[in-house]
């Protein structure tokens, strides 16, 4: 009988056990997310107008940690001085209000697709001239609540943003591209930007340019002060080298060969005049076209480029070939001349 007790009580307990973890199982965590987000967002209990408080609850500024994905660079234009740049920008901040119960740790965070739902960084990109956001097939964007009130906000853009260049060494130049995010309204004694500590910028592996390679990318602070206060902002500076191999095969190698092509009237019979003529206007005239064709993919900069020094010593010597011949039809012309003058005396006296 003893042994039949005991039979019977491992069964219910195994049978109360069997349904606690059914009714555990039965549990529709999307029902609580539904339920947690009309908790914290529901009317009347939360207001997006108003900033979240500073670190620890304090009246300070409130902190908005920033890290970028730099996914590709499309173009780097130098007649328009821009760059395209397409990138997923992230911010996370802490605000109190959203903070909720994650059911013993099985509730991690709460999604959200609407960015109006919560406060938002007023943050905008001072050098930018066009941009647009990612909606196919649905907007690339999300915003995480976690139950400690942190939220990330993460969204795909394109940018095309202004990169005012320097070309006095072009094409053997580098050039400094930044990325400036600022805050528009609220001042620094209400948020503040900073990057994320640990790697804030990450840029694609297999990032490929045909005419520039990324060095190196620099994160700084760039906070600005006008008349209306102080305003937070971060800076991102992309140092771009300018791949010479392009440029060596389509402008240095063609002059070079332009130069040498009009030192072979010096070995042509100073009486070829017609040969030597076309010889020299030819290849003159392909080295100005040359040239203006280079000058035509470059913006029209009020200080001499490298690539000016270049062409303009490859025409000197072009156009010297042919003053040369100039000047010798000239001197055997007068030599001649005047030994004609002189035998014509010799004869009269």
């Amino acid at each position: 009988m003893g042994s039949g007790h005991y039979f019977w009580a491992i069964l219910y307990f195994a049978s109360l056990c069997s349904a606690s973890l059914a009714n555990n199982a039965k549990i529709n965590f999307r029902e609580k997310e539904k339920k947690v987000l009309d908790q914290i967002l529901g009317a009347g209990k939360y207001d997006a107008r108003i900033r979240p408080s500073g670190i620890n609850g304090t009246d300070g500024p409130a902190v908005v940690r920033v890290n970028i994905f730099v996914r590709s660079i499309s173009k780097i234009d130098d007649v328009t001085m821009e760059y395209s740049v397409q990138l997923t920008f992230r911010e996370q901040w802490t605000d109190e209000r959203l903070k909720f119960d994650d059911i013993q740790g099985r509730l991690k965070y709460l999604t959200l697709t609407e960015a109006n739902r919560v406060w938002m960084p007023d943050l905008f990109f001072s050098n930018e001239k066009e941009g647009h956001f990612h909606n196919i097939i649905m907007p690339n964007v999300y915003i995480r609540i976690f139950p400690n009130g942190s939220v990330l906000y993460s969204i795909r853009i394109s940018l095309t943003l202004a990169c005012p260049m320097n070309l006095k060494l072009y094409p053997l130049d580098r050039q400094i591209c930044s990325l400036r995010m600022a805050s528009y309204g609220w001042t620094t004694n209400d948020l503040v930007f900073l990057w994320k500590e640990g790697d804030p910028v990450q840029v694609v592996k297999n990032l490929h340019l045909p005419r520039f390679t990324l060095e190196k990318f620099l994160t700084d602070y760039c906070n600005s002060k006008t008349n209306t206060g102080e305003y937070s902002c971060l800076k991102v500076d992309l140092l771009f080298k300018r791949e010479f191999s392009y440029y060596l095969i389509q402008i240095y190698i063609p002059c070079c060969m332009l130069v040498i092509v009009s030192w072979v009237s010096f070995w042509l019979d100073q009486g070829a005049v017609p040969a030597r003529v076309s010889l020299g206007v030819t290849t003159l005239l392909t080295m100005a076209t040359q040239t203006s064709g280079i000058n035509a993919s470059l913006p029209p900069v009020s200080y001499t480029k490298a690539i000016d020094v270049w062409t303009g010593v490859c025409l000197t010597f072009v156009f010297g070939a042919l003053l040369e011949f100039a000047l010798v039809n000239y001197a055997s012309r007068s030599v001649t001349t005047y030994k004609c003058l002189r035998i014509l005396y010799i004869q009269q006296l």
